[in-house]
């Protein structure tokens, strides 16, 4: 059983209280997600491609991410996050946004990992992604959203520059 902690929509948490997966979340409360940009240094974005067993299957996405366990800070959530889905281990990320989403009772903290790592170091978690590429920027804007299920980061990533 997975165990989150409730917050408000502007991002306080609710104390003593618990949500648990899977589990209806009243209108008004939310939980916690992080999702992770990767992009290199050499200015190249990474994509992972969804499991098809997951919901959005096969498609194709601009982060890594999921859900803060309970007890996690946002920036904790990410960093495990990152290297649970990637095997990125990063030194820092960048904070890029904040979303709230009512219709999935869910807030999520967007970040930014800069890394020189090797391209083909990627480690995919089973379960959760089947694959993964680099892309540069214009070919990550070019990407149809029958395939691409990251419109909200790609977004930041026109808004933001990403640099």
């Amino acid at each position: 059983m997975e165990l989150w902690d409730a917050y408000n929509s502007t991002f306080e948490k609710i104390e003593d209280m618990t949500l648990v997966r899977d589990e209806l979340i009243p209108d008004g409360i939310y939980h916690l997600a992080c999702d992770i940009a990767v992009k290199h240094t050499d200015g190249s974005y990474l994509l992972m491609q969804r499991d098809v067993q997951k919901h959005h299957g096969g498609m194709w996405e601009l982060t890594a991410g999921g859900s803060a366990l309970q007890g996690e800070t946002p920036y904790d959530c990410a960093m495990r996050e990152l290297r649970e889905e990637t095997g990125l281990a990063a030194e820092s990320l960048e904070e890029i946004g904040r979303v709230v989403h009512d219709r999935h009772h869910a807030l999520y903290v967007e970040y930014l990992c800069v890394t020189d790592c090797d391209k083909d170091s990627i480690v995919l978690q089973e379960g959760e992604t089947m694959d993964f590429r680099w892309v540069d920027e214009d070919a990550l804007m070019r990407l149809h959203s029958r395939e691409f299920v990251s419109d909200r980061m790609r977004k930041f990533v026109t808004q933001k520059g990403m640099e």
